[in-house]
């Protein structure tokens, strides 16, 4: 969402800002990738990483067969004693693979004035920040479409790399794939597209048992609805303008939708077993990566995270 309200030029500027800030990301990689660190090394002290991967021998469990894998992967032995057919997994696998999903289509570049940063900014700092911890920790993470799991070091400096040459339209939600059961999924975006595209991307990657997490970033007047008098609502990504002449007059019926829009999606992340949170970039950042960690911590032990989603981080 963005908006233009022509007695507040701040406001006006931060929208009219928004394509020519998606625009110029090359230049702000950099001091996003510094930013991440610092963050990530903040809260790196005291977390300790999951099994680190082994050599690939030693045999770590067996699990069920996922329709479209490769048939080779199937133990035979192991199936003939069910009627199921399960997979031999080794000690390397234990090391989830992490997708992170930064949400970097035009309307994430809205900052009003109470944010401390875009969406675009928060959610790419919270991904380069979430990938050095994990990395750290012992985990590949990759970038759907973008980047292949990888446990190196440089990981950030990886994904910022492939963010400069990727020259594809910007979605707001990742491209389908079908991700190992091991896996875990972290996308970090507005969430203001329909709901029905949403269920979809759910389905898809929920369809082979991996887990995963939504993280619904959003600036602080997408929050309150702040605006009064003629304001005029712009759609960044093609959706065209409306004009409203009272807007505070919008205000209940606009907070309403937006409580019913996160009721629906929040309700299938239930279904699935997912989680799912808001975040508005007046908050802080380590605030937002360490509930991702806890998130983690708890997904692997069977459990969830105390901290009440919705409204955490």
């Amino acid at each position: 969402m963005a908006v233009e309200n022509k007695h507040l030029n701040e406001e006006k500027l931060a929208v009219r800002r928004a394509d020519g800030e998606s625009r110029t990301l090359a230049a702000s990689l950099p001091r996003l990738v510094l930013e991440a660190r610092r963050i990530a090394a903040n809260v790196i002290h005291g977390l300790h990483g999951r099994r680190r991967a082994g050599a690939g021998e030693s045999f770590w469990q067996y699990r069920r067969f996922v329709s479209g894998e490769p048939a080779q992967r199937v133990d035979w032995r192991r199936s003939g004693r069910d009627d199921h057919l399960y997979v031999r997994e080794q000690e390397w696998e234990a090391a989830h693979t992490v997708w992170i999903w930064p949400d970097r289509s035009l309307s994430m570049a809205f900052a009003s004035r109470g944010a401390r940063d875009s969406k675009l900014e928060r959610g790419l700092i919270v991904a380069f920040a979430l990938a050095e911890l994990l990395v750290a920790g012992g985990e590949r993470v990759g970038v759907p479409g973008l980047m292949n799991p990888t446990a190196s070091r440089a990981v950030l400096d990886k994904m910022a790399e492939a963010m400069l040459h990727d020259d594809k339209t910007r979605a707001s939600l990742p491209p389908s794939f079908v991700p190992s059961s091991l896996a875990e999924i972290v996308v970090l975006s507005d969430f203001w597209s329909p709901l029905q595209e949403i269920k979809t991307m759910l389905a898809g990657l929920a369809s082979s048992g991996a887990h995963g997490t939504l993280i619904q970033v959003v600036d602080p007047a997408e929050e309150t609805f702040p605006y009064s008098g003629r304001v005029e609502f712009v759609e960044p990504e093609g959706g065209g303008i409306i004009t409203a002449g009272r807007a505070e007059s919008w205000t209940t019926d606009y907070v309403t939708r937006v409580a019913l829009h996160r009721d629906q999606i929040r309700a299938e992340t239930n279904r699935l077993d997912w989680l799912f949170s808001t975040h508005t970039t007046s908050r802080s950042a380590a605030e937002l990566l360490l509930f991702l960690h806890a998130g983690m911590m708890a997904s692997k032990s069977g459990g969830r995270p105390t901290v009440k989603a919705g409204r955490s981080a």
